[in-house]
């Protein structure tokens, strides 16, 4: 399918989605996030695709919202107009998602980010949640993933203050997966999603919707779904591939069966 906002491409079970409006800094109107679903939603539908690239053309990832889009709009027409629900959709996918940030992540594209489950960032990357200085606040998980992710406290001085933070205090507050040079970001999140693709992928979608459950349930609650997973993969074709691979010393070959 051919896109307007994005680009979509496969290689090796990794799909890589370009969010390419560069002369905005990618910002996320309405289009570019319909098309960002229709896309992710393809690749996980896609048994031959393992891991989602997702990642920004030009010097940002995604520098926030279209404000353009927004500065006319009353509650009733936010509301009415299910801004939030494409959201929902990605946060539904079951392939791994990696978010390749290669510049500036604010207000939507940080969120976006805090969407996918690792996040690889270039030395050059910031993060923030600047919405405080429109008036409003974040509204697509930033005030609920940002707090799960580095604490209340540093939280509320981001989305207070409407700071950016660099990547690098990103890292160490535990934001971000890894830091690599701006140059080998890409490589660095596609390298890591080709590891993924080469495990077994009925295993690697159940593992990350039980890490996933880590955050909406309590722990009791959380080790049932652990465990019911575990049990589950023993009835698989590549399960019984992974431990004979195991034991007769060579590389599995799995087919998610």
């Amino acid at each position: 399918m051919a896109y307007q906002n994005i680009t979509a491409a496969t290689e090796d079970g990794v799909a890589v989605v370009t969010l390419n409006r560069p002369d905005v800094l990618n910002a996320l109107n309405q289009t570019t996030m319909n098309e960002l679903v229709d896309a992710c939603e393809g690749f996980d539908r896609d048994e031959a695709v393992r891991c989602i690239v997702i990642t920004g053309a030009g010097r940002a990832f995604a520098a926030g919202a279209d404000i353009k889009e927004m500065a006319g709009a009353s509650a009733p027409q936010m509301l009415a107009g299910y801004r939030f629900q494409q959201w929902e959709r990605i946060r539904k996918i079951t392939t791994p998602i990696i978010a390749a940030v290669n510049g500036l992540a604010l207000g939507g594209g940080c969120e976006l980010a805090m969407l996918c489950d690792i996040i690889v960032a270039s030395e050059t990357a910031q993060f923030g949640q600047p919405e405080i200085n429109l008036g409003i606040m974040p509204g697509a998980g930033g005030t609920q993933r940002l707090t799960r992710a580095i604490g209340k406290y540093r939280a509320m001085e981001m989305v207070l203050t409407g700071r950016p933070i660099p990547a690098r205090q990103a890292e160490a507050w535990g934001l971000v997966t890894k830091v690599v040079p701006p140059e080998v970001v890409l490589d660095e999140a596609k390298g890591m999603a080709r590891e993924i693709a080469g495990k077994a992928p009925v295993a690697v979608r159940l593992a990350k919707e039980s890490v996933l459950k880590a955050f909406d349930t309590h722990l009791e609650g959380g080790l049932d779904f652990e465990r019911k997973c575990f049990y589950l993969l023993f009835a698989t074709e590549d399960r019984a591939e992974g431990i004979s691979a195991f034991l007769e010393k060579r590389k599995a070959i799995f087919k998610g069966r």
